[in-house]
Parts: structure tokens; sequence; C-alpha cells
């Protein structure tokens, strides 16, 4: 299997090239140059397998070349050694739990993947590569447990000053030995625009080897893929056509998504749920994207006004934007109307949603009122007490600390404040 960049198809990496340099030569993001159904017999009796086997066979295309299948069993079990559980909340609504793992986000599937990959390719040579990642928000946690110790391995997090919550900071700036967190005086489109300079940067990447591991990497973004089957094996039971509602914001999972669509799944709509950064939504309107400078919410990870991965998604549907219509809705939430549903559905449900997982109940309900007999699968993509602040102003009420939030929450931040370009690049040459 070939991956090539979404600029040039002509630019060919393979499954381990494309992890370790993160982006292409031409700076396009890389790509399976095919993706090959699985059999019918696969989804006819998905029921009888383990959820270690269903991400074995599905990611097995893309990444045999280069990882024996001894090894890709391995590091699937070192990925999924948590639940996904599908939770009905009302009729014909229920929520696809992904915050089980470690840091409690969906993230931690993506981020485990991809450092167990590095890890698997650094055996018996020094691995010499420096992970430069931006984070809204969950993706700097996840990455920062996923790479802690990894040998060979340094890791820089860029996330924007006062915009993540205290929880979601203290994830990557406690943790120490390989892990440096950057504290960027802007917003998330700041950060994020730092990294691709960095990528661009002869000066630095003549220096070291740089990766990422926000879901622009193959291996960060591929493996979400495994919970929405997870999900279908679970709901395939209900009879009832599935719909999966995804906040988005940087649109890595909801392609992720569509890809196990594309090997076969049986879902045929997605919802792309998003907050007042509403670029996809206008696009699928008016059939023309106009990025724009991220707004603050309190879905934060959400906070993107430039999603990177879209252009995959219209590369799968060969940027037919008619064609992406009849399988994607949109729908462009604000803060207000999420405190409402969060409210509303603890006082009829006592569900406590994240503010995340509120945005995509809201769009699943929007998308049923006109597709009422369906059963749809909103994302709680990271859980609510990663949001206390908003929970507790909100509900009234104090969800209980998890262990795995509670061993960092009196450890000692330490973070570089930067403001500009030129202080990440000097941290860079002399690290």
């Amino acid at each position: 299997m070939k991956f090539h960049s979404l600029n040039d198809k002509n630019i060919q990496a393979s499954f381990k090239e494309a992890v370790i340099a993160g982006i292409a030569p031409d700076k396009g993001l890389y790509f399976p140059e095919l993706i090959t159904p699985l059999p019918s017999d696969f989804f006819q009796h998905i029921e009888a397998l383990s959820n270690h086997e269903i991400a074995f066979r599905a990611i097995h295309q893309f990444v045999s070349d280069d990882i024996p299948d001894e090894a890709l069993r391995d590091i699937i079990a070192n990925t999924l050694d948590f639940d996904f559980p599908v939770v009905d909340i009302e009729e014909g609504v229920a929520t696809l739990e992904l915050f089980h793992g470690p840091t409690m986000a969906f993230k931690d599937v993506g981020a485990r993947f991809m450092a167990n990959c590095l890890g698997y390719f650094s055996q018996g040579k020094k691995q010499d590569v420096t992970v430069l990642v931006a984070t809204s928000g969950d993706t700097g946690g996840a990455v920062a447990n996923g790479f802690l110790g990894v040998d060979g391995v340094n890791v820089v997090i860029l996330y924007p000053s006062g915009k993540v919550s205290e929880i979601q900071e203290k994830q990557l700036t406690t943790l120490g030995q390989n892990i440096e967190a950057m504290e960027v005086d802007g917003v998330f489109d700041d950060c994020q625009q730092m990294v691709k300079t960095a990528f661009l940067d002869k000066e630095i990447t003549g220096h070291k080897k740089l990766t990422s591991a926000n879901s622009i990497n193959v291996a960060r973004w591929l493996p979400q893929m495994f919970y929405f089957l997870f999900a279908y094996k679970q709901a395939k039971s209900k009879g009832k056509e599935i719909v999966f509602s995804v906040p988005s914001g940087n649109f890595g999972n909801i392609c992720a998504g569509m890809v196990a669509q594309k090997l076969g799944m049986p879902v045929q709509h997605f919802v792309a749920s998003t907050n007042v950064n509403d670029v996809v939504p206008k696009y699928l309107n008016k059939g023309i994207y106009e990025p724009m400078s991220s707004k603050a919410t309190i879905s934060n990870a959400m906070d993107v006004g430039d999603p990177s991965n879209f252009i995959r998604i219209r590369h799968l549907y060969k940027d037919d934007l008619e064609s992406l219509r009849r399988n994607l809705f949109s729908y462009s939430l604000t803060d207000e109307a999420t405190k409402r549903a969060m409210k509303e559905v603890y006082d009829q449900t006592a569900y406590v949603m994240d503010p995340h997982g509120a945005v995509g109940y809201l769009g699943l309900k929007e998308y049923q009122k006109t597709h009422p007999d369906t059963y749809g699968i909103f994302l709680e993509t990271a859980h609510p007490v990663k949001f206390l602040d908003v929970v507790e102003e909100t509900l009234g009420l104090s969800p209980e600390i998890p262990p795995q939030i509670m061993k960092v929450m009196d450890k000692d931040k330490k973070s570089h404040t930067i403001s500009t370009y030129q202080e990440l690049k000097r941290f860079l040459l002399e690290v």
C-alpha cells in the first residue's frame, strides 16, 4: 500500500515513511492510494468478532507492507485496552462513549496507535524524531500520554493560552520526561500555523527530523475508524438505519468514519456537528470553502477555522459537492443551545454530556427532524469532568473525578510561554 500526497499523486510514500514524515514534501496530506472494501461477511458476522480482530482486519491493508501481522496485533492490543460502549439515551438516540482511555478522550486511540507504530519502527536503531503538534484541547493530553517515555522521540506540544480547560492543560504540562509544552499567546489556528511553518523551515528540518501527531498524520487519523466499527457491531441489532453525528473541529474523526464506510460499513449518513466555527456547514450550503479565524467556545476542542482534514473528505468524494451532500449533513450550534441541550438531557435522563457531545447530540436531533426512523449515535468525545467549569455552571453538579484525572491535578504545570514563531524556532534549534 502506498500513500500519496493530496497535492500531487506522484509523490508517494510507504506507511512507515508517511508516519515518520507526518506530511508530504509538498506539504500535502498523505492519503491511501486505494481503499479496498472488506468482504461482506465481515459485516454480516461482525458480532462474533472481538474488537481487536475488527481493528486488525480494518487497518491491515493500509499497514501490512511495513508491519508484520504479529507486531500489528501487539500494537492493537497495546492501543485498545479499554471499552467503547454505545449507551442508549432516548428512543432512537444513543451515544458512543470514547472517554474510557487513559486521558479520557477519543484521541487516545490514534495517539497510542501512532506511538506504538513509531516504537516498532525504531526497534534496533536510535530513532531521532521530534513530534511537533498543535492542540485545541484533547490532542495534547492524548499525545503526551501516548508518547511518554518512548525512546528517541521528543514531543513538543503547542496550545493556546487560556483557551483549554484546566484539566486539559494539566494533562499536557505535568508529565515531564520527553514532553515539552509551549503555551502560545493566541488561538489554536496560531498554534497550527506555527507547526505548519516549522515543517516548511529548512533551517529546522535540516537540523532535526520533525513529524506531527495531529490527525494530519495517517497513523493518528486512520485508527479512529476502529470505534465506528465497534459501534456498528453494537447497534446492528437495532434494525434501523444507523446515523453517526460527530462533533467536528479538524474533521479527522468524521473522515475516519467515512473510511470505515468505504470499507463497507452499512451506514448511509454522517452528521458533522460544529460549534459557531461553521466553515463546513457554510461550504455544504453555499459550495464555497471560506476559512475563518477561529472563535472561542465552550466546546474548545472544535474551535478550528480551517479544518485540515476536510480536504481528505473532499478527496473521498472526488471533490463532487453533490455526492458529498448526499452523505454528509452539517449543522452549526451556539454555546447557548449547547448548554440548553446539556441541561435538558440531564433533567430528562440523568445523563451528563460534555459540551462537545452536546453539540453532537444537537446535530443528530436536527438531522432526525427530517429522518425520524433512524438510530442515531452521537460521539461523546471526552469525559465531562474535563470541562468541569462548564458542567458545574450548566448543571449545578460536580462529576466525580476519575483516577486518570486525579493523578495529574496536584502536579505542577511546566510550560514555555511564547507569542511568535521565532521563539518556537529558537527552542527547536536549541533542544
